[in-house]
């Protein structure tokens, strides 16, 4: 069975793989639809398969400028957790976590989520008052964490440098076991897939121009392909969700940045959890194929481009061979950026419009891809049901107004 498999893929790739199926069609747009979903990337894709799964809305097309997964879902550093501060956060990361647990048998597409655990570092006294608040912040709202002192840290992680003497010296850290890490591309697909089965249209190099707007509500797209007319829109487009807003006339509190990540050459397996740290701003994982995966905090300018600048990456280098000194003869293979979208307190915006039937899904900054599956999930509820679900709820627009903000820049610790 195996050599035969071996021979198929063999024979596959020399035809130029003209004999495999497609994971999912390739159809016109239609004129019009029930629910038009603005991004292709997760969360979007997930939006539209809830919607069609859970809530019965098989007509809907998902609009992509690009390819699948070509924008941040293509461009981030795979981390899933749900340690986040504020009980509001705790329970939609929390959420979102609950249902990468099950998302390859949904999905019937291995995401390849790994449940290794993800660390944070404390290197000072006020820093681990910090993390141990927000231990007892989980615990409180039923989210699983723990404190881990420096021996348990070098159990945990063999290469990590607990010299006493090193400039931020470890004093310990918080774990969460039940977090790790996905396949990226493969959420996207899985997704994809899914939602095409259930009927969804999934249109790509798709961009849309302009939204049509009459009397206070919406009625359709304006797209580089033709109009598309439809009553409901949500749009899920992460960095360029500004622009898309400013389309009909609604400035939202977002700054778009670029975040950048690189990988090493692969080499043996010598980093099984996830470890970040806030202090040296900079934390890594390891791929399944031995890079090891590295990033650090958003470039401090304001830009759309997917590139960013050599400073962020000098630093990061620095800070990830002082905390893993046998890094420091590794080959960095490959940097890339993403565009994240940062709202005033870190916190993302799920959330109907001032325009009737324009909702908006962005603001999640570097914390997106982790909360891919609950994003969608909910925000197809939003979409369907015309109002908030609970969990999302306090991420309403309104909370802008009103100063009920939800404050997470220090549960983010370096943006993720």
């Amino acid at each position: 069975m195996a050599n035969y498999s071996i021979f198929a893929l063999a024979r596959n790739a020399l035809q130029r793989h003209r004999n495999w199926p497609q994971a999912w069609r390739s159809p016109q747009p239609r004129a019009s639809y029930d629910a038009v979903i603005v991004g292709g990337g997760g969360h979007g894709l997930a939006t539209a398969y809830y919607l069609a799964k859970l809530h019965g809305m098989r007509n809907i097309a998902v609009l992509e400028k690009g390819w699948i997964g070509g924008g941040n879902t293509g461009r981030n550093t795979t981390i899933v957790r749900s340690n986040y501060l504020n009980p509001e956060s705790a329970a939609i990361y929390d959420h979102a976590l609950k249902l990468w647990e099950g998302l390859s048998q949904e999905l019937n597409f291995n995401v390849m989520f790994s449940q290794r655990g993800v660390i944070n570092l404390a290197h000072d006294e006020g820093e681990a008052r910090e993390l141990r608040r927000r231990i007892y912040a989980n615990q409180l709202a039923g989210v699983d964490a723990e404190w881990v002192t420096p021996t348990q840290l070098g159990e945990l992680c063999p290469i990590l440098n607990l010299d006493p003497n090193m400039r931020y010296p470890v004093l310990g850290g918080t774990l969460q076991r039940r977090a790790g890490t996905a396949r990226h591309d493969a959420v996207a697909w899985g997704y994809a897939r899914g939602a095409d089965r259930l009927g969804v249209h999934i249109i790509e190099n798709c961009e849309v121009t302009g939204l049509i707007i009459r009397d206070g509500r919406v009625e359709g797209v304006h797209t580089n392909r033709g109009e598309i007319r439809t009553p409901k829109i949500g749009v899920v487009a992460a960095g360029h969700s500004s622009v898309l807003a400013a389309m009909a006339g609604i400035r939202l509190p977002l700054d778009s940045h670029p975040l950048q990540a690189l990988v090493s050459e692969p080499i043996k397996p010598v980093m099984p959890t996830v470890i970040m740290s806030n202090k040296v701003h900079a934390y890594m994982s390891q791929s399944d194929k031995g890079e090891l995966v590295i990033g650090a905090g958003i470039d401090p300018y304001n830009s759309y481009a997917q590139r960013g600048s050599l400073p962020v990456i000098e630093e990061t280098i620095r800070a990830v061979v002082e905390l893993y000194p046998i890094t420091s003869r590794l080959k960095m293979m490959r940097q890339w950026a993403g565009i994240v979208d940062i709202c005033p307190d870190a916190s993302p915006i799920i959330s109907a419009t001032p325009v009737d039937g324009l909702y908006f899904n962005c603001g999640w900054g570097t914390g997106g891809f982790k909360a891919t599956p609950g994003s969608g999930h909910l925000f197809a509820h939003t979409l369907a049901k015309d109002a908030a679900h609970a969990i999302n709820a306090p991420f309403a627009l309104e909370r802008f107004y009103s100063g009920a903000l939800v404050a997470e820049h220090g549960a983010a610790a370096v943006a993720h």
